[in-house]
């Protein structure tokens, strides 16, 4: 996992390498890890235009990295094109995290965000 530290009894349930789209803006590549308790994504590239991380939610000194606690998400949609396939995670506070999969199955990223812990 990317530089992540597992909390006691967490469980990874994958790694998928995709974009995360901020709500403000951008375009992020990097590793999301997907545990029974949280999303955890390390943006490795920016691929925007703008270039700037200050989108990202920042947690102890963090820099470039998203944390979502799995209790805090209300909601995950699938959202399919042609060419592109994403993730839509609306948190409980209403912000909505995209995770675009490109061409790839995104069943499987899905499944896992919505698993909660046994």
């Amino acid at each position: 996992m990317s530089n992540f530290e597992m909390l006691p009894q967490e469980v990874e349930l994958g790694t998928w390498t995709l974009n995360y789209l901020p709500q403000g803006g951008g375009r992020y590549t990097g590793p999301l890890t997907v545990t029974d308790l949280r999303l955890l994504f390390k943006a490795t590239f920016d691929t925007s235009a703008v270039g700037a991380l200050k989108e990202l939610i920042i947690y102890k000194d963090t820099h470039g990295y998203l944390v979502i606690p799995k209790n805090r998400i209300k909601s995950v949609a699938k959202k399919s094109g042609l060419l592109k396939k994403q993730v839509l995670v609306t948190l409980d506070n209403g912000d909505v995290h995209t995770f675009d999969y490109g061409m790839l199955s995104i069943e499987k990223l899905a499944a896992a965000i919505e698993k909660k812990q046994a």
